[in-house]
């Protein structure tokens, strides 16, 4: 049963739009080596805002995400394509379809 989740969103910096949705469409492959990943979402809000919404059966495959491949190279990029520190909000699923 999917109990928990993660709401991730990024601002690119002026330029690095199209950078950042080629950085996200890239992640899919590694994401789907992640068994304890459920779910997986990149997604654009504007044409700078993008987000990623991940779901998971509980805390031990939220944290191994948080500790994968997909956050490594994320953290490692930031300072190059996002104008903001990403805003990473842990959710509980409440119900889900």
């Amino acid at each position: 049963m999917i109990k928990a989740g993660l709401l991730v969103k990024l601002v690119a910096k002026p330029g690095k739009e199209q950078d950042v949705a080629d950085f996200l469409a890239s992640a899919s492959p590694l994401v789907n080596d992640e068994p304890d990943t459920i779910n997986w979402y990149a997604y654009r809000i504007s044409e700078s805002t993008f987000g990623i919404f991940d779901t998971f059966e509980g805390d031990e495959g939220r944290n191994a995400h948080l500790a994968g491949k997909v956050a490594e190279a994320l953290m490692a990029n930031a300072p190059h394509l996002l104008a903001l520190e990403p805003t990473i909000e842990y959710v509980e699923i409440l119900a889900s379809k």
